[in-house]
């Protein structure tokens, strides 16, 4: 087995990448490391500016992109997203499913119990991860279906395996993205093409804007005493980098994972193997 056949495994040379929250801390990391990997990226977000920006980046690093404004809660909005990727780069290999999300008012505290959680609230961080994650697969998947080719990764969460405390919405809506993606995996194979392959990443704790406030002390930057619970039980003593994600990616995304689909893989510090004691 010689050095090229291996880096052929994981080679994305001109591949198109749709991604979904390519705007945001991870994704828009995601898309730099298959950007310096060869791939061309569409980042799509709600933020166009951000979406803008993170594809600015990327060309100014020597890669290709190009930044979009789409809605994910919104079915023709993901369907113009893909069309305006069409005409830019003429097809699409892969979807990345990176919106989501948590927010305050769907999330427990000594000031707001469960009991007391807004319907709109618990409903709108929902919907954000979950029905986020399958409209564009149903309209993206449509069009892998039509080509008999293509990868979808979405992106779940360790609390879809073991729920956190205080964010019932969230956690929720991780285990929905998990079990779809396993439901998609399958149904996709047998009804359209093997050759279209539906995996999911398990992040463990990073900082994002979202959960920055739920970790750290807005004042000080001090670890909360959630903060500090998690860092005591990862293992590895650490938040991750939005970095720690791109080698997995890339190995789901390229020929290295041909024979892969249906699992959702933890990246998680270790935080998952760790009993506590």
């Amino acid at each position: 087995m010689d050095s090229d056949y291996v880096n052929s495994l994981f080679d994305l040379q001109g591949k198109v990448v749709a991604a979904t929250g390519g705007g945001g801390v991870l994704v828009g990391e995601l898309s730099r490391g298959l950007a310096a990997a060869g791939a061309k990226i569409a980042v799509l977000d709600i933020d166009e500016n951000a979406a803008k920006r993170v594809a600015e980046e990327i060309n100014a690093a020597g890669g290709i992109a190009m930044g979009f404004k789409v809605d994910v809660l919104n079915k023709e909005s993901v369907a113009a997203g893909l069309q305006n990727i069409l005409d830019r780069f003429g097809t699409v290999d892969i979807l990345i499913n990176g919106a989501g999300g948590n927010k305050k008012q769907a999330t427990t505290s000594p000031d707001l119990s469960f009991f007391d959680l807004p319907q709109d609230a618990f409903q709108w961080v929902f919907d954000l991860n979950f029905i986020g994650t399958l409209l564009p697969s149903q309209v993206f998947g449509k069009f892998m279906a039509q080509r008999q080719q293509g990868s979808i990764l979405n992106i779940s969460s360790m609390n879809s395996y073991r729920p956190l405390t205080r964010i019932p919405a969230y956690s929720a809506a991780k285990a929905a993205v998990s079990n779809f993606t396993q439901w998609l995996a399958v149904h996709i194979a047998q009804e359209y093409s093997p050759n279209i392959r539906v995996n999911a990443l398990a992040p463990g704790f990073y900082l994002t804007e979202q959960n920055r406030f739920l970790l750290t002390e807005a004042s000080s930057g001090e670890l909360t005493p959630r903060g500090q619970t998690i860092i005591d039980h990862t293992p590895m003593g650490r938040f991750g980098d939005a970095s720690d994600l791109v080698g997995t990616t890339i190995w789901l995304l390229s020929p290295a994972s041909s024979f892969v689909t249906g699992i959702v893989v933890p990246i998680d510090g270790g935080f998952s193997a760790f009993g506590g004691v």
